[in-house]
């Protein structure tokens, strides 16, 4: 376990070094967004993922004003490529950007940055179920995750609901377990609309209801609420 926690470490202190480094929260700051860090960084429970994530809010929300902040995080030498999604015009209300950062002392990451229109359905949404995991979080339980993160093969998606369900509300301690309760109860694709973890509820928006909808959130890297599924949830 040692080895583990020890690359966890290593890991999370490099994600924030990529923080510091590009001055991405200050570059949102500075166009009048506000901007939160999310996800496995957020709740301590980065093991091999080398993604950041942030979820930024704007009012009134244009793409001129995003790609404002985006021009100054490009300034960065050590961020190579960048990538937009529009989705302003779906009921995620967001823009997506993915920055791929690289230097010679931290690696290569990435920063996903999901920019949502304040007071839009899912403004807040995930950052408040992520308080909610941590709120129940022990530090057994903690390393629990970090163990099954860390012995999940690097080519078996899982998403972080996975995790946080076996460990916190199903007693999972064992990657055979948890392979077994994958089996049994498959997720599709999809966050379920009812996160039970320990003694506390959280309901998520309602799943797509169309396949036109279905085919968009499942795509990666094309639809808010996906994203959101991977960053938050995931490794």
């Amino acid at each position: 376990m040692e080895h583990i926690l020890e690359l966890a470490e290593k890991n999370q202190r490099e994600a924030w070094e990529v923080i510091r480094k590009t001055d991405v929260m200050n570059i949102w700051k500075s166009v009048g967004a506000e901007i939160n860090l999310v996800g496995s960084l957020n709740m301590g429970l980065l093991v091999k993922n080398r993604d950041v994530d942030f979820h930024i809010y704007s009012s009134p929300l244009t793409p001129a004003g995003s790609f404002m902040a985006m021009a100054k995080l490009a300034e960065n030498p050590f961020v190579k490529r960048i990538t937009y999604n529009n989705l302003l015009d779906t009921e995620e209300a967001c823009i997506e950007w993915h920055a791929w950062y690289e230097d010679p002392e931290n690696g290569a990451w990435k920063m996903d940055m999901i920019h949502i229109l304040k007071h839009s359905r899912y403004d807040g949404y995930f950052e408040k179920m992520a308080e909610r995991i941590k709120a129940v979080l022990t530090e057994e339980t903690r390393k629990a995750i970090l163990r099954l993160k860390y012995e999940t093969p690097d080519t078996e998606y899982c998403m972080g609901v996975e995790y946080y369900q076996a460990v916190l509300r199903d007693g999972v301690r064992t990657y055979a377990e948890f392979e077994n309760r994958r089996r049994q109860h498959p997720m599709k694709g999809a966050v379920p609309s009812l996160v039970i973890l320990g003694n506390l509820t959280y309901s998520l928006p309602v799943l797509p209801k169309t396949k036109k909808e279905l085919l968009r959130h499942n795509r990666n890297n094309s639809s808010l609420y996906n994203k959101i599924s991977i960053n938050i949830l995931q490794l």
